[in-house]
């Protein structure tokens, strides 16, 4: 085991020394000069990051689930990443699931000492019962969290795929898993605060997990939302844009068509170029009525009915 003070989160940042006589604009363009560096950091680890995309397809096509889990700040992240993805592409709930040291409380206060309740972490995956078919991505910064070692152990041990998201070179403590995603973000602007440049790095690697799965699988049009369900004002316009933008129907009249669907972007679009009705075009996709999420059909059919229905109904 390595010591903590040489991870590389745990050191000073040079450039930040004398941070506290700086003024605000100057705190500022320093925080800013220092995030800089994240977006080459994560290029480094694009090869790891798309061993991860093929798990989480692969785990998804095969009737699995995509697990975040972590303490803090990662933890956070992670329960982030996985709440966006059921309004962007419809994707079930149970796709990607984010889970959080200490429960949904932490996610607004800090839990003392849930980082380290190894055994938190296997109650909290066993009510998943989660099997081979599972991806399972343990997240934390400074590789530190024994919570997150206990939860990749307790994966691995019923045979999941397992990732493990640091932002060190070398994690503090280390286990046996599938892939490691090493981001080196160097020290921090203030020492030891993972939340800032090792949490916008973390925001990063799940966002392109999350997106590039989601895009092997279908779940867009060339880039547009076409699987999004239009939950509020903004979701109904964006809806509506696309749904003209690829039927060539005017605005208002794409409007009434998605209402017609029940907000699904995807079924108004088949109505529109098939000229059917809501049933046969929520057969012809996949999706249940009213809700836009597929019905009990197997992931294999989500990529057939993505880009390859759109291509097929709407060329």
């Amino acid at each position: 085991m390595i010591k903590r003070e040489t991870l590389k989160t745990e050191q000073e940042n040079e450039n930040t020394v004398a941070i506290d006589q700086f003024s605000i604009l100057e705190v500022l363009k320093t925080i800013n000069d220092e995030d800089q560096t994240i977006s080459s950091a994560v290029r480094e680890s694009l090869p790891e990051i798309e061993k991860v995309v093929h798990y989480a397809k692969t785990a998804l096509v095969g009737g699995g689930r995509v697990f975040y889990i972590g303490a803090g700040t990662s933890g956070r992240l992670g329960v982030l990443d996985a709440s966006e993805c059921p309004p962007t592409y419809s994707a079930p709930s149970d796709w990607f699931i984010g889970i959080i040291a200490g429960g949904d409380k932490a996610l607004r206060n800090s839990i003392e000492g849930a980082e380290d309740k190894q055994d938190s972490a296997i109650e909290d995956l066993r009510k998943f019962d989660i099997t081979s078919n599972d991806l399972v991505i343990g997240i934390s910064c400074s590789g530190a969290a024994k919570y997150v070692i206990s939860a990749l152990d307790y994966a691995k041990g019923k045979g999941s795929k397992t990732a493990y998201l640091i932002t060190n070179p070398v994690p503090f403590l280390t286990t046996d898993v599938d892939v490691v995603i090493s981001v080196d973000t160097g020290p921090e602007i203030i020492t030891g605060s993972t939340r800032m440049k090792a949490g916008t790095a973390t925001k990063m690697v799940l966002n392109m997990i999350s997106t590039a799965t989601m895009v092997s699988m279908g779940k867009v049009y060339g880039n547009l939302m076409v699987d999004l369900m239009a939950v509020n004002e903004k979701l109904v316009d964006r809806g509506t844009r696309i749904i003209h933008k690829i039927t060539g129907l005017d605005y208002d009249s794409s409007e009434e068509a998605l209402i017609r669907a029940n907000k699904s972007v995807k079924t108004a679009i088949v109505m529109i170029n098939k000229n059917c009705e809501l049933n046969d075009a929520e057969e012809k996709t996949g999706i249940d009525s009213g809700i836009g999420i597929e019905k009990e059909y197997k992931a294999y059919l989500v990529i057939f009915v993505g880009l390859l229905i759109i291509f097929a109904y709407f060329r």
